[in-house]
């Protein structure tokens, strides 16, 4: 009889676990999708409003599944992104929390969602001013994409971010090779729109790369 109980009460936490990831799952593509069209279809006070609502949207998330590293991911993009948009150093405190929630991340399981903490963290690194204004650092930048990388060398987001860190250091062929790859970037199920706006962005980078490639010939 007993071990009847402790095989009912396996096959319950399975299928509490299995419905936990399924209600975890859903919730992250609500947010993928609603940060995509603030990001990149809002403009001004109407997307500062969606950021604000979205950071409350995935702070829930965040205290729902404290310890996914997926929801940290989020809240992370969703904060670090508003801060971009926000700009100045209004923006510096929004990008600190990102950092904290990027980091929890990593801790928890660095290669979820393919490495997007260490990309996001990298991408931080690499835009956040330096010391004594904040914590910019572009050997730690370095380091975290090539640690994403490693995770996800064909991935478009990572191959992106690190090819605008190379242009910004001058790196001008190896920031191409990685835009090459960025072009060639499976598509991501669900995420449409995202894909297309950022392969919009590669375009464009792609673009100002070949000029200064030209201009060295």
């Amino acid at each position: 009889m007993k071990s009847i109980y402790i095989a009912l009460s396996l096959s319950v936490g399975l299928v509490f676990s299995a419905t936990c990831q399924a209600a975890l799952k859903d919730d992250i593509a609500s947010l993928q999708q609603s940060w995509a069209k603030v990001n990149y279809e809002l403009k001004d006070d109407a997307q500062e409003k969606a950021f604000q609502a979205l950071i409350n949207d995935s702070q829930s998330v965040v205290e729902r599944y404290p310890d996914s590293a997926q929801s940290h991911i989020w809240h992370g993009i969703i904060k670090s992104s508003y801060a971009g948009a926000k700009g100045g150093l209004g923006a510096l405190g929004l990008a600190k929390e990102a950092k904290a929630e990027f980091e929890r991340a990593i801790e928890i399981d660095k290669e979820a969602l393919n490495g997007s903490a260490l990309t996001s963290l990298g991408t931080l690194y690499s835009q956040v001013p330096g010391w004594p204004i904040g914590f910019g650092s572009d050997k730690k930048a370095r380091t975290l994409f090539e640690q994403s990388l490693a995770i996800n060398p064909e991935g478009l987001d990572i191959n992106y971010f690190y090819a605008q860190f190379l242009y910004d250091e001058r790196e001008y062929g190896k920031a191409l090779i990685h835009l090459k790859q960025a072009q060639a970037a499976p598509k991501r199920p669900g995420r449409e729109k995202a894909d297309q706006y950022r392969q919009a962005e590669v375009t464009e980078l792609l673009a100002r790369i070949e000029k200064k490639l030209k201009r060295k010939k």
